[in-house]
């Protein structure tokens, strides 16, 4: 095992915290009371505070150790913007086609957390080096460049990736090596500084109001009357609501979440600087990853000096003695001519996959969650947790049934008092949202324009306009407008709007 490859000024620890070091210069006491406790100091956890606050509901975020020292800053800080979402269902079944649906579907998604992360960094003012330059995923064999090659549509399609395959002989305007059987590269690409990132995000929900609290674990979750009670060592917090983003590092708080995520170890390696731009070897500073199994991921760093090098040099923690040879290994394979060049950092970041390779979101018991971003953190992440804040469309079931007069006073109450904004009302169903109501609408009058039966006419609530959606009394039964409109309005409905990216959360 080679030992010359170390810096005489190595450091075990992420390059990342040259330029910031994981603090809790922010960290604050918890309150007796909120109205949402997030457990998870992450991007998932402080993008989902900030949305949360921008909404005007109270949050507070809960991380175990320092702010900054998980997986946050301690990954490769590359976004793909939809491409690398889901690895397949093999076989033709109705599941295998659901998923392929699923992950069509998702990878839209994955094309708006690039348009998310970019509005939050220049809304927010983070200076992150973010470098929109495109990915390059190299071919491991001619066999998986002909796979690339059947995927290049449907990236385009539905992630609006601007792919296009490069063959070998072109590869050199990629990445100055011959390792690979040609690629595919993605223009709707690219990486930042993920420490920078996340003292950007820290900062901003801290702005926005969020009481964050270091060195403060959520030990266990007790369901209370009016919501749920969450013990911590500094005292209980009372909340309507939890939502758990502990991704990589789910544990015993929530065994049943903890059983959806593998955490896989992700390590990574940083250059001295080299003797020449690192954009000699890969033009235009891209990002770049590869098809092989045990994969590799790697780019320059922001200020172009040296090469940021990541892969799984074990899938569990290792010590810097065992993970740095072997990811300098892969890298002289890749790049030859940086033989003898040293290494000055090395560290390691858990991933959370799930058995699907899906990320996944919602509710398990009545704690939200959002998991398992399975290497897309950096972007999917914020995606995910603005969804989540904003909460999509809720429905209140049977507002006027005579059997759920709890559900009709509390979808009422929370109307009359601001919390909801109601934009539609159906034969048994209210439709509320936190904000973005005048989007619905329109929607709703376009899905309308293509009905025959159903009827829109506009009526108002609490000084809000609302659409009334209705048909003719149907003959039959005395509730049976409300089961025809379920099968003929409701899912008719949010398929449609499903189609355009609406997160729908049913209540």
């Amino acid at each position: 095992m080679r030992t010359d490859i170390f810096h005489p000024d190595f450091k075990a620890q992420p390059w990342w915290w040259e330029a910031w070091t994981p603090n809790n210069a922010l960290s604050q006491d918890p309150p007796a009371r909120t109205d949402v406790v997030i457990v998870g100091a992450g991007y998932g956890g402080l993008s989902t505070a900030l949305e949360l606050r921008r909404n005007g509901v109270g949050a507070v975020v809960l991380e175990r150790g320092d702010f900054g020292i998980g997986a946050s800053t301690r990954n490769g800080g590359m976004i793909s913007g939809g491409t690398n979402l889901g690895k397949g269902l093999g076989g033709k079944s109705p599941i295998a086609e659901e998923f392929e649906r699923l992950k069509a579907e998702l990878m839209g998604a994955g094309a708006d957390s690039l348009s998310v992360l970019e509005d939050i960094i220049a809304r927010e003012k983070i200076e992150c080096g973010l470098h929109r330059n495109g990915r390059f995923v190299g071919a491991w064999t001619p066999r998986h460049y002909d796979d690339l090659a059947t995927k290049v549509e449907t990236y385009n399609k539905y992630a609006n990736a601007g792919a296009e395959m490069i063959p070998r002989e072109r590869q050199r305007e990629m990445i100055a090596s011959d390792y690979y059987f040609g690629g595919m590269h993605a223009t709707r690409a690219g990486h930042l500084h993920p420490a920078l990132y996340y003292k950007g995000l820290l900062e901003a929900a801290h702005r926005a109001g969020a009481i964050l609290c270091a060195q403060v674990e959520a030990e266990r979750l007790e369901k209370i009357a009016n919501g749920w009670r969450v013990l911590t060592p500094k005292g209980p917090i009372e909340c309507r609501e939890v939502v758990v983003a502990t991704n990589g590092y789910t544990g015993d708080l929530t065994p049943r979440l903890k059983r959806r995520v593998v955490p896989v170890a992700s390590h990574i390696i940083a250059t001295e600087e080299l003797p020449e731009p690192a954009s000699k070897l890969i033009p235009e500073m891209r990002a770049i990853g590869d098809t092989k199994r045990v994969l590799t991921y790697y780019r320059p760093s922001p200020d172009g000096t040296r090469l940021i090098f990541g892969g799984r040099a074990r899938f569990t923690a290792a010590p810097p003695e065992v993970s740095a040879p072997a990811l300098y290994q892969y890298m002289i394979d890749r790049f030859p001519q940086l033989d003898g060049i040293r290494i000055t950092h090395v560290w390691t970041g858990n991933v959370a996959f799930a058995l699907d390779y899906m990320p996944h979101m919602g509710t398990d018991q009545g704690v939200h969650y959002l998991l398992a971003c399975n290497g897309n953190g950096v972007a999917m992440s914020l995606r995910v947790a603005r969804t989540l804040a904003k909460a999509g469309i809720i429905v209140f079931d049977d507002i006027r049934h005579e059997h759920t007069p709890g559900v009709a006073a509390a979808a009422w109450q929370a109307v009359g008092r601001g919390e909801l904004i109601p934009f539609a009302i159906s034969p048994h169903k209210l439709y509320t949202a936190t904000g973005g109501v005048d989007r619905y609408s329109m929607l709703i009058r376009e899905w309308q324009r293509g009905q025959e039966s159903w009827q829109i006419e506009e009526q108002s609530i609490n000084g809000h306009p609302v659409l009334r959606i209705f048909t003719d009394p149907p003959e039959g039964p005395k509730y049976s407008r409300a089961k025809r409109f379920v099968p003929e309005v409701a899912w008719p409905l949010f398929s449609w709007l499903r189609q355009r990216r609406d997160r729908v959360t049913a209540r």
